[in-house]
């Protein structure tokens, strides 16, 4: 950490679940650390606001930002992508020439060019967590979230090298893998592996949705593996309108090369071209299979090991007294009511990754089949 820039007052616009365990990361690693937050509610503090408060992740929160802000050594612009730009400029004439400001919304050039055109360029820094979950706000929000996750960083040339040092060496303290990255390089790969998906997703469970909607047949028998592919189709709807609106010519390219590959591939079916097909699916999963397991990407990777167990009393009951006995909690547990995939029918999720190699080889020496997917 650089020596000549103390690290005392930490300002966040927006606070919920990343805001909220970024903050918790801080509190963790620097508890001295004054921590700042703006309400824009009418009657501050609103409910998440008060129970950040209580739980002393938060020293402060104010109704203005021309109040505790114009101190702040670092402030983290956590609010929707269009918010943070509209904060930006609000923070431009009330903000000390040292100060650090960075958001952590996943499209990056927006921003950049509004800093440029604000002449701020020096003092921001564009940031992006690659982490996060379905479940949304500061109640929330751990610490642990940003634990071995990328966090990438989106300096211009204009960004003095001090900043971003200072930057880096935080990112590096609440446990996070920073990467350095130009804005548009960052926006065109978040396009390609996360902000499509998430379009897919969303469009894929709509078609599903408008055809089931006088049987409800499909969304009974939809528990498997559909409900897995399409998770992030329940990420917060203002977020993803967001980052749409702001991202759109790059995820329209990519979405466009993704139409000529559906189209294709519906040929293929036209044509009954079984080679094409059977390429389609060893080339996917060649590629799938040589994605590091152990990584923290931009969508969120959720810790789970399927075991087979027989239909009989006592059985589900006999694995979780056996891993609460091992000090290994379990975050979520059911049973698959299919065969759809070979690798057992008892699914188990964990809140880490450490909890997950455990149960694993627990399990294992207990003659438990148990997979990974």
């Amino acid at each position: 950490m650089d020596t000549d820039f103390a690290i005392n007052k930490i300002g966040f616009i927006g606070f919920g679940l990343i805001g909220g365990s970024i903050a918790r990361a801080i509190k963790a690693i620097r508890p001295n650390t004054l921590i700042y937050a703006y309400d824009y509610h009418d009657n501050p503090p609103s409910g998440e606001l008060e129970k950040a408060l209580s739980d002393g992740v938060l020293d402060y929160v104010y109704g203005e930002l021309t109040s505790g802000f114009p101190d702040c050594d670092i402030i983290f612009l956590c609010a929707p992508v269009l918010a943070n730009i509209s904060y930006l400029s609000k923070l431009r004439q009330i903000v000390k020439p040292s100060c650090i400001i960075t958001d952590v919304g996943s499209v990056k050039d927006n921003i950049h060019e509004a800093s440029i055109d604000l002449q701020m360029q020096d003092i921001f820094i564009g940031g992006h967590p690659m982490t996060g979950s379905e479940k949304t706000g500061y109640s929330n929000s751990y610490a642990l979230l940003l634990e071995n996750a990328y966090y990438i960083l989106t300096p211009t040339v204009s960004t003095p090298s001090n900043k971003l040092n200072i930057l880096q060496d935080l990112v590096k303290e609440m446990g996070s893998l920073p990467i350095i990255l130009s804005p548009k390089e960052h926006d065109e790969i978040t396009a390609a592996i996360s902000h499509l998906p998430h379009i897919i997703a969303a469009q894929l469970v709509n078609l599903i949705g408008e055809s089931d909607r006088m049987s409800d047949s499909k969304k009974q028998l939809a528990a498997g593996g559909f409900k897995d592919i399409t998770r992030i189709a329940s990420s917060s709807p203002e977020m993803w309108q967001n980052i749409c609106l702001t991202n759109s010519n790059v995820i329209k390219s990519i979405l466009d090369q993704y139409i000529e590959y559906l189209k294709t591939a519906s040929a293929a079916l036209k044509a009954m071209d079984g080679n094409y097909l059977y390429k389609m699916f060893d080339t996917a999963g060649e590629y799938r299979s040589s994605i590091p397991n152990k990584s923290i990407g931009l969508i969120h990777r959720i810790f789970e090991v399927y075991i087979d167990v027989k239909d009989e009393a006592g059985s589900i009951a006999t694995i979780a007294t056996l891993l609460a006995d091992n000090h290994i909690s379990i975050k979520n547990i059911g049973i698959i009511h299919n065969r759809e995939f070979e690798e057992g029918v008892l699914r188990i999720e964990f809140y880490d990754e450490k909890s997950e190699g455990d149960a694993k080889s627990l399990l294992s020496n207990y003659d438990y089949n148990v997979y990974e997917r």
